[in-house]
């Protein structure tokens, strides 16, 4: 169901009902490991895939950034200048 690298891979998953009343498929919620890390302060056009590639080679990696945080929506994250952030070492 999801890409190797994903996040999402391997986890359980459910069916749940839609707006429209059909089944889809839905991850289970998963817990997240406590994460230690740097400390970023965000600027101005900072984005998640550019940190990651940069960090770790790889942009499809910017949820390890996500997961080390406690944001829900993931573009919050850099949303706001001057924002302090958790950065995992590689």
């Amino acid at each position: 169901m999801f890409v190797k690298n994903s996040r999402y891979f391997g986890l359980p998953t459910t069916t749940a009902r839609d707006g429209a009343d059909r089944d889809v498929a839905a991850v289970k919620l998963r817990a997240l490991p406590v994460t230690m890390g740097d400390t970023y302060v965000v600027k101005n056009h900072d984005r998640l895939d550019v940190m990651a590639e940069e960090r770790y080679g790889d942009a499809t990696r910017y949820w390890v950034v996500a997961d080390a945080n406690t944001e829900l929506e993931v573009g919050a994250l850099t949303a706001t200048a001057q924002r302090p952030i958790r950065v995992p070492p590689r």
